[in-house]
Order: C-alpha cells, then structure tokens, then sequence
C-alpha cells in the first residue's frame, strides 16, 4: 500500500525536527544538499519547524529574574517574555579575535545603554560569554545566539522590533546585513547598499573621483599572471592583500618582485580568494584616522587621531594621539571637510571612520567605513563624550541637533577640544611573549590584543604613560640603548641620539650605525651583529647590558637577520622599538619623564571629564 503524501510530509517533518533539535543549522542542510541555504529555511518554515527560547534564570530562581537570558532550541515550550515596548536589537560582535576585538563590544554596550535611557527595550545577540554585552545588566534581554543569519531571522520573528543595528558589533554582523535585510529585516542607521558602496573597491574608486578627493594609486589582479604587470603599473612598494581581509590579515608591503611572488606562494598555499587589491605604498607617509557621527545632514566630526607611526602599520597597532601634534590648521580644516563630503555622499546615519594619509603636503584617502572603528572607545575617553551613545541615538531617528537640546550632546567642535591643552595617547599592547617564533613587527596586519591610555598635559608625558602601561619600563637601572638603523633612516636618528646622549644614555650600536654617529660627532660602544661570532649583541643582552632597543631594519631580508635581537629582548621584558616614529616619540617621553624627575600625576577619568 503506497504511502500517503500526508505520511511523507509528517515523515519528513519529524526527521527534520529531530535533526534541528540535535544541533544542525540550515547551512549544515544546505551544504549537504548542495542547496542555497534561503531554500531550506522556506521547507523548515512550510513544515512549521520553528526554534523556541528557554530561559537561563539568572537568579537561580531565588527571586524573579528580571534580566533573562534566552538561549534557542527545538522543542514544545517558548519561555520568552514578551513586551509592548519599542523594541531595538543589536546584534554584537561573536567570538573575539585579533582585528575584531573589544572595542566593538565597548560600543554595542554603550548603545545599549542609550536606548534603554531613551525608553527603547534593548535585545543584544551575542554568543561570546567573556565580553560586557553579556553581563545581566547590559541589556533587557540577551539572546546567547551565534550571530548567524538562521539564528538572527528566528529572533527577529520572536520579537518583532523596531529594527536591527549592525553598525557597531564589527564585522560578524556587517558580513550577514545583506543577507538579512533581504529577508524583510529593517536595518537601522546607515543603509547596507551605502555600507557595501564603501566596502566595494569599484564603487569606492567612483565616490572618490566624484568628491574630487585623492586616493593613492591601484589596481586589482583577478589572477596570478596578472599581479607582476599590475605591481609595476602601480610602482613600487605596493600594498599587496586579498579583496576581504579582517584585521589586516595577508596584507603585506614589497618592495621587489622577489618579494611579491613569495607572497603569492604563501597566499596560494593558504587558499588566497581572488581578486587581490594592489596599492601604492606611501612610504612615510603621516596616516590619520578621523572618527565622526553624523545624522544624514550634519556630520560631527569626534576626533582627528594621528598616527605616531607612519604608515604601513596597522591602525590597531599604531600608537596615535589626540589631538594631533604635527598638523597644521589647514591640514586639520582639510581633514573635516573631506569627513563630510565622504559621510554625505554614503548617506551615513550614526558613525563613520575615515582613514587617510598625507604624503608631501597632499591628502589621501586610504578608506572609509561607514560604521563603528575601534578607535572610538579612545576618542569617547579622550573627549568626555560618548560618540558610541550618541550613534545609536541617530540611528532610531534623533538629530544631531535635537540631543544637543536635550543636553545629551555638549556643544563641541574638534577644534574647541584641541584648545582644552589636553593630550591623550593610545598605544597597542602586543602579544609577542606569549607566542614564541612568531615575527617581531609591526605591519600591515593587526597583532595587537589591548590597547592602554595615557593622558597628559603634554605630548612626552602622555606618550611615557601610556608606554609604562603597556609594561615598557622606562626607569632602568642602567641608562644604555642599543641603536640600529637601516641607511635611508639614519639621518632621522640622529636628533634621537642626541636626546639620549643628553639623557646620559650610553650607547651601543652596530657598525654602520656606529660609523655614522661618529661622523656627526656622537659617541657610542661598536657592538657585533647577531650573526657574528661571540661576544655580540645577544651577550649584551643576556647579561643585562642594554636597557633600551631601537631596531629599524627594512625590508624582509633585513627583518629575518634582526629577529633573535627582538625575540631575546622580548623575553627579557626589554622595551624594543621597531619603528623610527615611535623612536622619536620614546626620546620624547624619556626627556620629558627625566625633567618630571620620573613622577608624574595619575587622575581618574573622571577628574579629566566630570560628565563621564
């Protein structure tokens, strides 16, 4: 006897369900079926197989929980409340990783916050038990989900909110905005196709001729026979990386073909996706990150952070300071107004971060991102104002205008901070100890995994803070620096060993270095290489000799014969400087923390921002 249509159907149902309930997502079915994954979700949701909600009481069921955690499952019982309020979800930013890190969860709380100031029931999806997003008391309700597509439509159709903001978690939820929005999701503040124009190397090159802006030079390969061609058309050092990086992953500087087609083996053996971006490296070039909000026609420009490096050093690695301390008015005029052509044209309802450089007097912009930066929870410290707050706030339809009425916003104008006389310095804490044998650099992609602050009333003392917070030790017991420098630097290292000679520093260095400070009548200790035979500069090392480091090799070649030097000095906790920026910017701090007498005032923030 055949079997019924209304049996296969219950058949099919049941099996489906058991599958769902045994942890299968509809991408799991999809692939295994060679399917789209939008074709599953339409059976499950046909044959009615809907996830439900149980709730974690976070009280233990000692008093009522006002504050419950959901987690989804596929069984009888939905424990999730429901309320009549306004609803406003925000979606966080998964499982941390270098290049999407914490800072993104500073800002998903702190919208969070506002909205539920505002009167708005605020509903986090986050699956990452050791961020804040997840403590009780962030938000009205938590669903402890991946921030997949599957789990973020079923918690839409629970709730039913306002709308979704994807601007401030990172990456993880601008990667699913498309594909959810296509679904019928209402996504607050900057639309998706205005997020992907910025993301798209094509449409990105458009809006930037349209502005009648600069952008340094580049192409794009689509296959390897095309990337040596399109590296000299561009010149070299290019900015070589794959079209979608995160964190600067893959991305390298070369300076030569050899060193091209060595990355292009590496990347092939990694499963490279084509096509890849090829872009004219400006070498010591200053590069500014500019922070700023915008409401759809008033843009606000929060912060104008420059780089102490220079660039070529990834923005979540390079130390920057607030307010700039190089650029002039001009440059600073140049930098707001270019802000707002950029937010304008993509139609920017919330934050935006712009990524720009000057080389020889002429600006560049190197990228826009119509979202949430991680520099913003410096800039909002910096200031005393919460731009993360005040982002959201525009993205649910307030005003730049209006909150300033309301008194959320103070009257502020970048220019009006920069004449407050205060300076607040981030720098990258790296995690180089922790994992032996891995290179010694700084580049193009993020290694950094924390960030310190320092403030300060001037640019030495800041700087000096926010080195001894990332556990540089700038007291030794014995004043030497070794100094090592590549020829085309050593020009701008000699106001550098001039400011520690006049520290008292004795100084040691290899024999190019010590060949041209002695030409420049500076005195320093000739030392053996690495490579060279004993006693060299890693005996000086070992026995505790040297006290400060500053190693600029360049180039790739270089890098390799200078790395046991940063390896030892990394294991015996010696400061080690790998860039001539941040050299510069360590003289300073250590002349200014001599003349401090090696005290300075450490205030909480509060006492620099009472409104905080």
């Amino acid at each position: 006897m055949p079997i019924s249509k209304e049996t296969q159907i219950n058949q099919l149902r049941e099996k489906f369900f058991t599958l769902k309930s045994l942890g299968f997502s509809d991408a799991q079915f999809a692939s295994a079926l060679g399917i789209e994954e939008v074709e599953v979700r339409k059976l499950r949701h046909k044959l009615g197989i809907e996830p439900v909600y149980k709730m974690i009481d976070t009280c233990a069921a000692e008093f009522e929980s006002f504050t419950p955690y959901y987690y989804s499952t596929y069984e009888a019982e939905n424990e999730a409340l429901d309320s009549q309020k306004e609803k406003v979800i925000i979606l966080g930013g998964g499982p941390n990783r270098i290049g999407q890190g914490i800072e993104f969860d500073y800002c998903c709380v702190h919208a969070s916050m506002a909205l539920r100031e505002a009167g708005y029931e605020t509903i986090m999806v986050n699956s990452n038990p050791e961020t804040v997003s997840t403590d009780f008391d962030s938000s009205d309700k938590l669903y402890f989900e991946p921030v997949t597509v599957e789990d973020v439509l079923a918690i839409w159709n629970q709730e039913k909110p306002l709308g979704v903001i994807v601007q401030i978690g990172g990456q993880t939820p601008l990667n699913i905005a498309e594909a959810i929005e296509k679904e019928g999701v209402k996504i607050l503040g900057t639309s998706v196709a205005q997020i992907a124009r910025a993301e798209n190397r094509y449409e990105f090159n458009t809006i930037v001729n349209k502005l009648k802006l600069n952008q340094p030079p580049s192409e794009i390969a689509d296959e390897p026979s095309q990337v040596i061609e399109k590296a000299h058309r561009v010149g070299y050092p290019v900015l070589v990386r794959p079209s979608f990086v995160l964190g600067g992953q893959s991305m390298q500087i070369v300076y030569s073909d050899a060193e091209l087609n060595n990355w292009l083996s590496a990347m092939e053996k990694s499963g490279i996706v084509w096509p890849v971006l090829i872009d004219k490296f400006l070498d010591d070039a200053i590069e500014i990150d500019v922070d700023a909000v915008s409401d759809g026609k008033e843009v606000l420009v929060a912060g104008i952070l420059e780089h102490i490096e220079r660039a070529g050093i990834h923005s979540g690695d390079s130390s920057c300071v607030l307010p700039s301390y190089t650029l002039s008015d001009a440059q600073i005029d140049e930098l707001i107004k270019s802000t707002e052509l950029l937010a304008k044209e993509l139609g920017v309802i919330g934050l935006i971060n712009v990524q720009y450089a000057f080389k020889e007097g002429k600006l560049y912009v190197l990228e826009v991102n119509p979202r949430a930066s991680r520099t913003v929870p410096f800039v909002s410290k910096a200031t005393g104002i919460p731009f993360a707050k005040i982002g959201a706030l525009l993205m649910v339809g307030n005003s730049l205008e209006s909150l300033r009425e309301k008194g959320i916003l103070p009257k502020f104008t970048i220019k009006e901070f920069m004449m407050k006389g205060l300076i607040s310095v981030k720098e990258a804490v790296l995690p180089f100890k922790k994992f032996p044998g891995c290179q010694i650099a700084l580049g193009p992609e993020m290694r950094s995994t924390g960030e310190v602050m320092g403030i300060a009333e001037t640019f030495g003392i800041a700087f000096a803070k926010a080195q001894i917070a990332a556990g540089q030790n700038l007291s030794p017991k014995n004043k030497t620096v070794f100094l090592s420098v590549n020829d085309s630097e050593k020009d701008q290292m000699l106001e550098i060993a001039k400011i520690l000679e006049s520290l008292d520093y004795s100084i040691y260095s290899t024999e190019g270095t010590f060949n041209y400070l002695k030409e420049k009548g500076i005195q320093s200790t000739i030392v053996r290489k690495a490579k060279d035979p004993e006693p060299n500069i890693l005996n000086l090392l070992t026995e505790r000799k040297i006290s400060l480091l500053i190693n600029i090799p360049k180039g790739l070649d270089a890098l390799q014969d200078n790395m046991s030097i940063r390896r030892l000095a990394i294991l015996l906790d010696l400061p080690l400087i790998t860039t001539m920026a941040g050299a510069k910017a360590t003289a300073e701090a250590l002349k200014s923390y001599e003349e401090a007498g090696r005290k300075f005032s450490v205030k909480s923030l509060q006492e620099y921002h009472p409104v905080c």
